[in-house]
């Protein structure tokens, strides 16, 4: 049977107002009764109604997080300092993966809004859903345009396809490919791209820009590239392994960049050069954006961008 207020009130011995009143960290209670309350809630395993709280106007201390998918080393590690820094500000995360999918990410997008979620972090990659210009709640994006009024937290994708390129001009490659996302419109993958591509440009380095086709690849860049800038982490890994299969060594006969640089990939394969973004600060600097705009829901907030760092 669901435990309900009264009963939390009678386990601590308290009234029921005094139980409403550490639930809402409302007025003066002296530190034994918060504790006793909080006590009979465990017991109990008694849950507040944070959509009961919503219509009372107060916050529901839930905050939805939405991203591409949790497949990625990157992604599954910015959703768990998300929700680690979260819970010790004393939220609780609604998290959904939108797998890509427009039809899928306006669904969740549509029970966040239904649960009353105090706010929103967006990391989409569904570049035209019309709700997130209609969404009443606060929202912060990571990474990218998602509406005029929806401040961005990146780090420095442009800088980043910098230091690729510097990565591979440091060790003499002789013919470069650019691995080009098919997803590159007001993506991050177009930053980091278009950092690499004026590099190699100041440069005057011809390179060759591909969008990574698994057939054709691994008939053909083993015999033609030594150098290639990869737009993630897990690309580059398996352009490696194709490198690898034809009896070519990383760092020797080819050279290759990652991008993210997520502790996963860094331990299960430390031999990879890769652009590494700075997920607990990024983590930060979402949580505290989208605070902001809790506080003050009318006030516009301005985007962020971190640096990047190169790991080799």
């Amino acid at each position: 049977m669901v435990a309900k207020l009264k009963d939390v009130a009678k386990l601590a011995g308290v009234s029921v107002t005094t139980v409403s009143r550490v639930i809402n960290n409302y007025g003066s209670l002296s530190e034994k009764t918060i504790n006793k309350v909080h006590a009979a809630m465990r017991e109990l395993n008694y849950q507040p109604n944070a959509l009961a709280r919503a219509m009372q106007g107060k916050p529901s201390k839930f905050i939805g997080l939405i991203f591409p998918n949790l497949t990625n080393p990157f992604f599954a590690e910015l959703v768990n300092e998300l929700e680690r820094q979260l819970f010790k500000q004393g939220y609780k995360a609604i998290i959904a993966s939108s797998a890509e999918n427009p039809e899928i990410e306006h669904e969740y997008l549509s029970m966040l809004m239904a649960n009353q979620v105090d706010g929103i972090i967006s990391g989409s990659h569904n570049l035209d859903i019309q709700e997130y210009h209609q969404v009443a709640a606060p929202i912060v994006s990571f990474d990218r345009y998602l509406a005029d009024n929806v401040p961005i937290v990146a780090s420095d994708s442009y800088r980043g396809g910098q230091l690729a390129v510097d990565y591979l001009l440091q060790h003499a490659v002789r013919h470069i490919a650019v691995i080009v996302d098919e997803d590159t419109f007001a993506s991050p993958t177009l930053n980091r791209l278009q950092g690499a591509v004026d590099r190699l440009t100041a440069e005057h380095r011809s390179f060759d820009p591909l969008a990574l086709d698994r057939i054709e690849f691994t008939t053909t860049f083993p015999g033609i590239y030594d150098g290639v800038v990869a737009s993630n982490d897990i690309q580059a890994l398996e352009i490696a392994a194709v490198y690898r299969a034809n009896g070519l060594r990383m760092g020797r006969d080819f050279f290759i960049t990652g991008y993210d640089g997520s502790q996963l990939v860094q331990k299960v394969a430390p031999q990879l050069p890769t652009v590494v973004q700075p997920i607990p600060e990024l983590a930060t600097a979402l949580i505290k954006t989208l605070l902001q705009r809790v506080a003050q829901p009318t006030v516009q907030v301005a985007s962020t961008t971190l640096p990047v760092t190169f790991r080799q």
